[in-house]
């Protein structure tokens, strides 16, 4: 997927595409035109870096809601010519799931958009997948001919069809059509679904890698073979290692923690690590400094995966280390540490800010460990990350931090929060947003009563405004 160029955030379209509760509310007073270009802006070019953990679809599609939105803009995207070139599911796959909260929300010309795009468009499988959570039974028996159709009828043909059938995110509209009263639909339809058992059943009584009897030397030589291929195998091979290995092992294991190849000395440094073995933490520490970078790296992992004392202790002393070891001990701490390592934290949060910006990567654990320690100097940096950052999984935990940190969170960035585009925020919001302000309460209200709102958060807002509650 490309790399989304994100607005500043201080602009509307930047906001949007953050997902920021204040993007809501600053298109409601924007010229709806200029607030509806900013939103197509968002739902044709996917902001998020990460679509896996990051949410708009409901956020996206509640705007278009507010601001009456017309689905023009994404019709044309979804039938453009580039839609039979560029097969990558990222080019659509926020619009067809901004139409499918548009649907469930009773818009009908979305979900006629969907039914349309399933018919013909390269994304169908998404759009099934929308409609398969909501559409009838009637208009999804109407997409069975032409879904079929996509699929030849030869060995191949069937063969894709089967894989189709099995990868399916959404079984239903498969369930209906194997039932459908055409012989020839449901005939196909059932002898894709069996040759798809057929092959899961044939992955699992052939499954491939360590088998018992297997030696450490063994092992290692499979992590390395992983690792000419370009496979990271040194998880699983640790873990078989704890089954193959035996005490008098233990000079072949440290021997390739020390020197071995880039597979076996990965493998070692877990299998070690993992056991909070006397000589992981030195051993670490050396493979640090004379490493490949992904022995480097899997040596870092080793590490802020361990949870003896003496990982802890040691994490104080390498803290200020100019290096990704450093980095991890700042991590460590954050996760482990105690009151008496606010400092260190508060310092490799800063650090890592200025170094890296607001969407480095080692901020999600610093931002945990800061909310969890109760760094109440943190706070400016918090809001810093808060403001800036693009991921909205991020803010959502700077939120969270902040909660724990700042007394003016409540009446501050908790407001806006009611609005984000992550459940987690929302709910934080929830719980801790002052009442004082009307727009509140009556976002609290909108948010019990939608049908599209995830159940932590309408108990969020239950907590706040139900018979029980005090009085808003």
């Amino acid at each position: 997927m490309f790399d989304p160029v994100i607005a500043p955030s201080g602009t509307l379209l930047g906001l949007l595409q953050r997902g920021r509760g204040d993007g809501t509310l600053h298109a409601l007073t924007a010229p709806r035109a200029e607030a509806l270009a900013a939103l197509n802006h968002c739902v044709l070019r996917d902001p998020r870096h990460d679509w896996q953990v990051e949410n708009r679809s409901l956020y996206y599609a509640r705007l278009y809601l507010d601001l009456r939105g017309e689905l023009d803009e994404i019709e044309a995207h979804l039938f453009a010519v580039e839609d039979v070139f560029d097969t990558d599911e990222s080019r659509t796959g926020l619009a067809l799931a901004v139409l499918g909260h548009l649907a469930s929300y009773g818009r009908r010309d979305a979900l006629e958009l969907l039914r349309r795009y399933a018919a013909v468009g390269t994304n169908w499988a998404w759009a099934l997948d929308e409609l398969a959570l909501r559409d009838d039974d009637a208009g999804l028996r109407a997409l069975a001919a032409p879904t079929l159709a996509r699929f030849a009828t030869d060995a191949e043909g069937e063969a894709e069809l089967a894989v189709a059938v099995r990868d399916a995110f959404e079984p239903r509209p498969w369930r209906l059509w194997a039932d459908d009263p055409r012989p020839a639909i449901a005939a196909r339809v059932r002898a894709a679904q069996e040759t798809g058992c057929f092959d899961r059943w044939q992955r699992q009584m052939r499954p491939t890698g360590p088998r018992p009897g297997w030696s450490v030397q063994a092992v290692f030589e499979w992590a390395q073979q992983g690792m000419d291929r370009g496979a990271a195998l040194h998880v699983p091979a640790a873990r078989c290692l704890v089954a193959v290995a035996g005490p008098e092992d233990r000079p072949e294991i440290l021997r390739a923690a020390r020197e071995g190849t880039d597979g076996a000395r990965c493998t070692a440094l877990r299998y070690l690590a993992d056991g909070n073995d006397a000589d992981a933490l030195d051993l670490i520490e050396t493979a640090v400094r004379t490493g490949t970078p992904v022995v480097v790296q899997a040596a870092v992992d080793a590490f802020e995966r361990m949870r003896s004392v003496a990982a802890v202790d040691r994490a104080r002393g390498w803290a200020r280390r100019p290096d990704p070891l450093g980095a991890a001990a700042g991590r460590m701490l954050a996760c482990r540490g105690g009151v008496e390592d606010r400092d260190l934290v508060l310092g490799a949060l800063r650090e890592a800010v200025r170094g890296e910006g607001p969407d480095a990567p080692t901020l999600f654990t610093l931002v945990d460990g800061t909310g969890r320690l109760g760094i109440a100097c943190a706070a400016p940096v918090l809001r810093h990350v808060y403001r800036e950052t693009a991921s909205s999984h991020l803010r959502g935990r700077a939120a969270r931090a902040l909660a724990a940190t700042d007394p003016s969170f409540p009446a501050g960035f908790a407001v806006e929060c009611l609005w984000d585009c992550e459940e987690t925020t929302r709910e934080i919001a929830a719980r801790h947003a002052e009442t004082g302000d009307a727009r509140v309460v009556e976002q609290l209200r909108r948010l019990a009563a939608d049908p599209a709102e995830e159940a932590e958060v309408q108990t969020a807002v239950r907590s706040r405004i139900g018979p029980d509650a005090p009085a808003v």
